[in-house]
């Protein structure tokens, strides 16, 4: 059958129509300008030293999994060969959205819970493998005094901030890992803090002896309690909800920082882009708290405390307070979403300490978990999202991956119904866009334009798709239902044109 001008050209409108309906995507080029002052992409410095003999693979060694910074984006075996494949393959626009796929392409096999053991208490060595408690053991009763340490114990049990075991030399110009950041001054007190915070939360492990942390007139026996005081005594405390842009690698390369997110797939299409998704970088999301006390606002009997801390649950499979005195790379910005104060930073510090609980439990009762437990038990997310419900009643964070069969445990009754009430990303469902843009470390800003956003394509995508999001337009894509009709309707009006045409 040969089709006359005349016929062609209504079938041409309307497949043109049906073409812009159904989103096929036009040819992208991922931008690599503007940059941030003193930073390369990760493609950029892959153009330059893949060649090099042992390099590629020395690399993905480094930043396999094993730094326990900030960072959501656990380099699974099947991560690692899509980025080897992707440097191997020069695919640099690729490695400049890597990985780039849905949370349920993410999500490794994490085993079943075929692996739960008797219920049992945990000893020193085992909980220490999950928790951070430094000079506190777990089956020794003590008092630690906070904020005084240079007195009360041996200076060696909180050294200075020391990049030993942070920073690695890759060589041919490459470093891995961070150095100093302002707060790092102050590391021993606030290594000191964290530690007793994460000994206090112990507590309520079976069979510790009851540790407790003098300070001012009282000794406290719980992490909240220490807070309490510390507030009673005149300190100022506030508890920051901060997120991030996760930094998955952490290089640094001839003296610049190493642009390298981590991409996920939030299923949202970017208006007018011919259907193209909206990739957004992995962000991180901590509790941060931040205590000023001097002996002056207590009328000279208690000690100097100047510490900064942060509470997340980390690719080393623990859920606990933690120093925060390295530098984070400019792009990866900040921002408080929440910040408490008063009743309300001692009630995030409870329910932290029960989440410190409830994880051990859960590392105890499940020991064969790969990954020491990351995506299976949660990611840094999950348990800042909890806290957050229960907090404000809403949930402004994605992705949350974790397994609530781990949390049963009915002595974690409270962190197991937190757990459940956040929303899940376990299955790949296409996540609300509050919590996309929740997650950002960064405002919309003026006219939505995020402006604070370096990198390179990312704030563009984010103005078209916010806008739209907040003008009601729909910015997901179309079924396969939708396409059969669309597909249904031309057929007919096709038929129909070709009818009329031969009548």
């Amino acid at each position: 059958m040969r089709f006359s001008r005349q016929f062609a050209w209504p079938l041409g409108i309307l497949l043109c129509a049906v073409f812009a309906v159904s989103g096929c995507q036009r040819s992208y080029t991922v931008p690599e300008t503007p940059m941030p002052p003193n930073t390369i992409l990760l493609s950029q410095m892959m153009r330059q030293l893949s060649a090099q003999p042992g390099f590629t693979e020395a690399l993905l060694k480094q930043i396999g999994g094993n730094d326990k910074k900030k960072s959501t984006a656990l380099m699974t075996p099947h991560l690692i060969d899509e980025l080897r494949k992707r440097i191997l393959g020069n695919d640099w626009q690729g490695l400049d959205r890597f990985p780039g796929w849905t949370m349920r392409e993410i999500k490794p096999a994490v085993g079943v819970v075929s692996d739960v053991v008797a219920k049992q208490a945990p000893t020193d060595a085992q909980t220490r493998q999950y928790l951070d408690l430094g000079p506190y053991a777990l089956d020794k009763a003590a008092n630690a005094m906070p904020g005084i340490y240079r007195y009360s114990e041996a200076a060696s049990a909180f050294p200075p901030f020391s990049t030993d075991g942070i920073v690695t030399d890759l060589g041919d110009g490459v470093i891995h890992g961070d150095g100093p950041n302002s707060l790092a001054p102050e590391h021993s007190e606030s290594q000191q803090l964290a530690d007793i915070l994460n000994r206090l939360a112990a507590n309520e492990v079976e069979g510790a002896k009851t540790f407790k942390a003098a300070f001012y007139d009282k000794t406290v026996s719980a992490p909240e309690d220490l807070i309490q005081q510390l507030i009673a005594a005149g300190a100022t405390v506030t508890v920051d909800d901060a997120r991030y842009f996760a930094n998955f690698t952490h290089l640094h390369y001839n003296g610049q920082d190493v642009m390298a997110p981590f991409w996920i797939d939030s299923q949202l299409i970017i208006p007018n882009s011919g259907g193209r998704h909206l990739l957004i970088p992995a962000s991180h999301a901590e509790y941060e708290w931040h205590i000023r006390l001097t002996p002056q606002i207590c009328g000279g009997i208690c000690p100097s405390i100047n510490a900064d801390i942060s509470y997340y649950f980390g690719i080393d499979g623990k859920a606990e307070w933690r120093t925060m005195d390295t530098l984070d790379q400019p792009w990866v910005l900040r921002r408080a979403a929440h910040t408490y104060t008063g009743a309300q930073a001692v009630e995030v510090t409870r329910l932290a300490g029960l989440l410190t609980v409830a994880y051990l439990h859960a590392h105890t009762a499940h020991p064969a978990l790969p990954f020491g437990g990351y995506y299976a038990l949660g990611v840094c997310q999950d348990g800042v999202s909890a806290i957050e419900h229960a907090m404000t009643g809403h949930v402004t964070l994605f992705p949350n991956t974790v397994d609530i069969a781990y949390f049963t445990d009915p002595r974690d009754a409270e962190i197991n119904a937190l757990l459940r009430a956040i929303p899940n990303d376990r299955d790949g469902a296409a996540p609300d866009p509050e919590r996309i843009f929740g997650s950002l470390p960064a405002e919309p800003g003026h006219n939505a334009t995020f402006a604070a956003v370096t990198i390179p394509g990312l704030a563009d995508d984010l103005h078209a798709t916010y806008a739209a999001w907040q003008s009601g337009r729909s910015l997901r894509p179309h079924g396969r239902l939708f396409s059969f009709g669309i597909g249904f309707v031309v057929a007919m009006l096709v038929l129909l044109l070709y009818r009329r045409r031969t009548s």
